[in-house]
C-alpha cells in the first residue's frame, strides 16, 4: 500500500518534490544529503536547478548575468529556457528526473513523504512542509471524488482572492476589481512582471496618454504610479518631457519596462527606446546604435533570448511597412534583416508569437484596405520566410487583436475586420499548427474589441489570460480573465502536421506493409513491438521452394524500388505543383490588395487634383486684384499731382491780389502798379 501511494499520480506533488529536492541538495533541510547532487552529470544538475526554480519560484524574470561566470550563466539558461512552464509541471518532471538518475534515492529520505488518507471522511494528519527557506505552511487536504480518484483542495479557512476567485474553464468572466479605474483606452500596451500588470499610454478619446497603470493579480486592485521625471539616457540626467504615445509595444525585461515606437503626436525620425526602472519609478531615453527603423505605430516586437524582434507597422505618413529589424538588448544596436522568401505583405495591428525560440510566427494584421487572416513563419537561424498551410477552425480576417503563448499553444483575443469585433478566442498549437475554438462572446463587448492588451499570469500552477481595454464603438477599462483548461489547450494536437514537418504534411500518405510471418504484442509495459515469426521449414522441399523463387524475389525487389522512385518523384511535382498554386493564389490576393490601395490612392490624387485647381483659380483671382489695385494707386497719384498743382496755383493768385491791396493803401497811382 505505501509503495502504491508513493508511486500514485493522485499524491499531491509538493510533499515528495522537497523531499526530492531536500535529497538533491537544494532543499536546505538539516536531513538533506548535502552534495548529493554532485553526483549527477552537469547537465542534469543544471536541468534539476531549473526546474527547482521554476517550481519554488516560478517562470524566470531576471535579466541574463552580466559578469562572465559560466555556472551563473549555464544556470540562467537551465531556468529561463523553462519559460511558463506550471509549477506543478517542474515539480513533476524534477521528481522524474531525479527516479530515472537515482531509482532508489526514495529509500533514503521516506522520512519526508506524507502518506494521503484515502477515507472520504478524513483530511491529511496535521503537519507541516519544509520550504526552500526554512518557512512552512499548511499542506493542501486530500480528498477522494466518487471515482476513488485523489484531488488536491485548499483549506477551508483560506479566502480566495485575486486570480483565484476564477473558478471556471475556457469562459471569460469579468472580477470584482478594485481600486480607481484607469481611463478607457485601447492600442495601449501591458506586460507582467512579478504578479503585477502594467498599463502604459493608448488612446482615449482621440488623444493619446502617457499614464502608467498597474493592476496587482493577487488582489486586483489598480493604482497609478507617480514617475519622475524622465531622462535623456542612462548616462544622462537632463529630464525630458515623456510623450504621450499609442500604438506601441511594451515589454518586460527582468523588472524594468521597454516602450518600444509608437505614435505621437510630434514623431521624430527612428524608433525610440524607451526604459522604466520600477526601483527608482523613472523613464529613460534608451541610446541604441546602428541604423534605427523609421519611426512607426501598430508594429509587432517580441521578445526573443536577448533580442527584440520588431516586424512591420505604419510609418507617420501613413505607409504601411513589411521590415524586419533586431535590437540586441545587450548591446542596445539595431539590425535591419534582410530576409529570404517572400514576407507577408505591409501591415500593421498584426499579433507575433516565437516557437521553441526559433520560429516567429505573424498572424493577421490589416492594410488601408483589407484585414488577413494569413499565417506566415521567419526561421530566426536561416532567415527564410514561409506560409505553412493552417488547419482546423482558421480564424477570420482580423486586426487589433492580442495573443500570448502558453507552452506551444497561442491565444488569440479579439481585433476586428472594420465592420464587425471577432468574437471567438482561438488557440493555434504552433507545433502543429491547428487552429480551435476556445470560446465566443456574445454582443458588442470589450473582448471582441481592436486594440485590446492580453498578458498571462499564473496562480496555482495554472495559467490565466487576462485581458483591458480596446475600441468596438466605444472606449473600454474592463478587466476579463480566463481560465484555460487542458482541453482546450490539448485538442488542438488531435490532428498531425508539426511545424518543421508542415510541407512534408502535404505528401500523401501511404500504410506501411508488413510480412506476413510477423505480428504485433503489447509488453508488460504498454509498448508495442513486432515479433517476427519463424516460419522456416526445415525440410528439403521447403529450401528448394526458397532457391526456385530467389530469381523472382530479385525481381520483384527491383520492382519495388523502381516503383518506390516513381512515387517519390510524383510526390515531389505534387508538392511543387501545389506550391506554386499557393504562390499563384498568395500572388492573386496581393494583388488585389494592391488593386484596392491602388485606387484609393487614386481617388485621393484626384481629391488633391481638384484642391490644386481650386487654388489656382484663388490665385488668378488674387493676381486680378492686385492688377485693379496697381491701377487703381496710379490714378491716385495722378489725383495726387493735379490737386498739389492746383494748390499752387491758387496760392500764387491770393499772392498777386494781396499785393495789389497793399499797393493801392500807400497811395501808388495807378500807372505804377499798372507798370510794375
Amino acid at each position: 500500500m505505501q509503495e502504491m501511494a508513493r508511486t500514485s499520480s493522485g499524491l499531491a506533488y509538493p510533499e515528495r518534490f522537497y523531499a526530492a529536492a531536500s535529497y538533491a541538495g537544494f532543499g536546505g533541510s538539516p536531513n538533506s544529503s548535502k552534495g548529493a547532487i554532485s553526483k549527477f552529470q552537469n547537465d542534469v544538475a543544471l536541468l534539476l536547478y531549473g526546474l527547482y526554480q521554476q517550481a519554488t519560484v516560478g517562470p524566470c524574470t531576471i535579466p541574463k548575468p552580466r559578469a562572465w561566470n559560466p555556472v551563473e550563466h549555464s544556470k540562467w539558461t537551465s531556468w529561463h529556457g523553462l519559460g511558463n512552464m506550471a509549477s506543478t509541471e517542474a515539480m513533476r518532471l524534477f521528481v522524474k528526473i531525479l527516479e530515472e538518475e537515482d531509482p532508489a534515492w526514495y529509500s533514503r529520505v521516506s522520512e519526508f513523504v506524507v502518506e494521503p488518507v484515502v477515507d472520504v471522511e478524513m483530511n491529511n494528519p496535521n503537519m507541516e512542509s519544509v520550504t526552500p527557506n526554512g518557512d512552512s505552511f499548511p499542506e493542501p487536504k486530500i480528498i477522494s471524488t466518487e471515482n476513488g480518484s485523489l484531488i488536491e483542495t485548499e483549506d477551508k479557512d483560506v479566502v480566495l482572492e485575486g486570480l483565484g476567485s476564477v473558478g471556471i474553464y475556457d469562459q471569460w468572466v469579468a472580477p470584482s476589481v478594485s481600486g480607481q479605474h484607469p481611463k478607457t483606452r485601447y492600442e495601449h500596451g501591458a506586460a507582467l512582471i512579478q504578479e503585477k500588470m502594467y498599463v502604459f499610454g493608448g488612446n482615449h478619446n482621440g488623444r493619446y496618454l502617457n499614464d502608467l497603470q498597474v493592476l496587482d493579480l493577487k488582489s486586483l486592485t489598480w493604482s497609478k504610479l507617480d514617475m519622475k521625471a524622465a531622462t535623456e539616457s542612462l548616462e544622462s540626467s537632463s529630464p525630458v518631457t515623456l510623450a504621450p504615445c499609442a500604438g506601441h509595444s511594451l515589454i518586460s525585461w527582468g523588472n524594468k519596462l521597454l516602450s518600444i515606437a509608437g505614435h505621437t503626436k510630434d514623431p521624430s525620425e527612428t524608433v525610440t527606446v524607451k526604459e522604466f526602472d520600477l526601483q527608482t519609478f523613472t523613464w529613460s531615453n534608451l541610446k541604441t546604435y546602428g541604423k534605427g527603423p523609421v519611426s512607426r505605430g501598430g508594429q509587432s516586437v517580441t521578445l526573443v533570448g536577448t533580442s527584440l524582434v520588431m516586424f512591420g507597422g505604419q510609418d507617420a505618413k501613413r505607409s504601411l511597412l513589411n521590415d524586419l529589424h533586431i535590437l540586441d538588448l545587450e548591446t542596445m544596436t539595431w539590425d535591419e534583416i534582410d530576409a529570404v522568401g517572400m514576407p507577408p505583405s505591409p501591415r500593421s495591428d498584426h499579433a507575433a508569437a516565437v516557437h521553441a525560440e526559433r520560429y516567429l510566427l505573424i498572424f493577421g494584421g490589416g492594410s488601408h484596405a483589407t484585414c488577413f487572416n494569413d499565417l506566415h513563419v521567419l526561421d530566426l537561424q536561416s532567415m527564410e520566410w514561409s506560409r505553412p498551410t493552417q488547419q482546423g477552425d482558421i480564424p477570420t480576417p482580423r486586426a487589433g487583436h492580442a495573443g500570448v503563448t502558453v507552452g506551444e499553444n497561442w491565444f488569440i483575443v479579439g481585433g476586428g475586420d472594420n465592420k464587425s469585433g471577432a468574437a471567438e478566442t482561438v488557440v493555434l498549437n504552433m507545433s502543429t499548427l491547428v487552429w480551435s475554438v476556445v470560446t465566443t462572446v456574445q454582443g458588442r463587448v470589450p473582448l471582441a474589441s481592436e486594440g485590446l492588451s492580453l498578458v498571462v499570469s499564473s496562480y496555482n500552477g495554472e495559467d490565466i489570460l487576462v485581458s483591458f481595454g480596446g475600441y468596438n464603438g466605444r472606449y473600454n477599462n474592463e478587466v476579463h480573465v480566463l481560465k484555460p483548461s487542458h482541453k482546450s489547450t490539448l485538442k488542438s494536437k488531435t490532428l498531425e502536421v508539426p511545424v518543421s514537418d508542415s510541407v512534408a504534411g502535404l505528401h500523401p500518405m501511404t500504410n506501411a506493409t508488413r510480412d506476413l510471418g510477423s505480428e504485433l504484442e503489447t509488453d508488460q509495459d504498454g509498448k508495442i513491438r513486432e515479433i517476427v515469426m519463424d516460419n522456416v521449414d526445415s525440410g528439403p522441399a521447403v529450401i528448394d521452394n526458397i532457391k526456385s523463387e530467389e530469381t523472382s524475389e530479385r525481381l520483384l525487389v527491383a520492382l519495388k524500388a523502381e516503383k518506390e522512385e516513381l512515387e517519390a518523384a510524383l510526390t515531389k511535382e505534387q508538392l511543387q505543383s501545389l506550391q506554386l498554386k499557393q504562390e499563384l493564389a498568395e500572388a492573386g490576393t496581393r494583388n488585389a490588395d494592391l488593386t484596392k490601395e491602388l485606387q484609393s490612392v487614386r481617388g485621393l490624387l484626384a481629391a488633391e487634383q481638384s484642391r490644386c485647381f481650386k487654388l489656382e483659380v484663388d490665385v488668378a483671382e488674387l493676381r486680378q486684384k492686385l492688377q485693379t489695385m496697381e491701377t487703381l494707386q496710379k490714378e491716385l497719384e495722378l489725383l495726387q499731382r493735379q490737386r498739389a498743382a492746383s494748390e499752387e496755383q491758387a496760392a500764387l493768385r491770393q499772392k498777386q491780389s494781396s499785393g495789389g491791396v497793399w499797393g493801392w493803401l500807400a497811395g501808388t497811382p495807378s500807372n505804377q502798379r499798372e507798370d510794375a
